[in-house]
């Protein structure tokens, strides 16, 4: 199959580019930028200029697929404004997307986050969280799921609050960055908190699975992880930094503060059972002793 991916080059992105084009995939990245052109040509994929702004580029990319993986996201968490363009911007790139694939019986891929219920670890079977900074993402993909009945084959795989590949990314990783800001290494509250997590090599086998098997209007969780402490997190992020480990306010976080602060453990028994995922690469506190001070 033809693939045509958005946010090929980041970190879980050029993991699928890889796991597609491991198992006999041809894929097309979306690539804003010449280095990141380079590096999906250097990886065996072809470059299709352009961002996820450009609707046009988006819907041509689209219908010259035989299927799509959406990945794309600005990630400028600065604050809330920031925040609300990315997901305004993400959410018209999704309903472009889906629109040039209405009627085609093709799969459309997208990408959400896990959500957070009181009391228990949430499930696939749980709707995607519609409120919060990022509640717009949980819209758009309820509606890219929703275009199962006009035709499309659409999924989403929910990623949890970390996807990490040598001690970074995610969550994590922001502790990580706001740790050398800092000098300290912080976590909200008493940080009891759990975090949901999973390797990207791992994360990258499912999003090929959705795209080969997962029925229309189906939502998968990439879980490895159901749920880290974040002080524990923060314990190994300290100790390779060679930092402090203490509570700080929530407000270190910025906009994702509240989400930071969040007790939202996840489970991926059903995915596991219905596609035959399995991860196999470090835990993510395994995976932050490759932190480097």
């Amino acid at each position: 199959m033809h693939v045509f991916v958005t946010g090929g080059t980041g970190l879980v992105g050029s993991a699928v580019v890889a796991e597609l084009l491991g198992h006999g995939h041809t894929v097309s990245v979306l690539a804003r930028s010449d280095a990141s052109a380079l590096v999906a040509e250097k990886a065996g994929a072809e470059a299709v200029r352009g961002s996820i702004a450009d609707l046009d580029v988006l819907r041509a990319g689209a219908e010259r697929a035989g299927g799509v993986i959406h990945l794309a996201f600005s990630n400028d968490f600065s604050s809330a404004e920031a925040v609300a363009r990315s997901v305004a911007e993400e959410s018209a790139a999704i309903a472009a997307l889906g629109e040039a694939l209405v009627g085609s019986d093709r799969p459309f891929v997208t990408v959400s986050g896990t959500p957070w219920v009181s009391g228990r670890l949430s499930t696939e079977a749980d709707p995607a969280p519609t409120d919060g900074p990022v509640g717009g993402r949980g819209r758009a993909v309820t509606a890219a799921l929703e275009l199962a009945s006009r035709g499309v084959r659409s999924s989403a795989v929910r990623l949890p609050r970390t996807v990490h590949n040598e001690g970074d990314g995610g969550f994590a990783g922001l502790l990580t960055r706001i740790a050398r800001q800092t000098g300290v290494s912080g976590y909200p509250g008493d940080g009891a908190q759990r975090w949901p997590a999973v390797h990207a090599l791992d994360a990258a086998v499912l999003f090929r699975l959705a795209l080969e098997q997962a029925p229309a209007g189906t939502a998968w969780h990439a879980v490895a992880d159901e749920g880290d402490a974040v002080r524990d997190i923060a314990a190994v992020i300290g100790r390779r930094l060679g930092l402090p480990v203490e509570s700080v306010a929530e407000e270190t976080f910025g906009p994702l503060g509240p989400i930071f602060a969040a007790d939202q453990p996840s489970s991926s028994v059903h995915t596991r059972e219905a596609l035959g995922w399995e991860p196999k690469h470090p835990s993510l506190l395994e995976d932050l002793e490759n932190i480097q001070a």
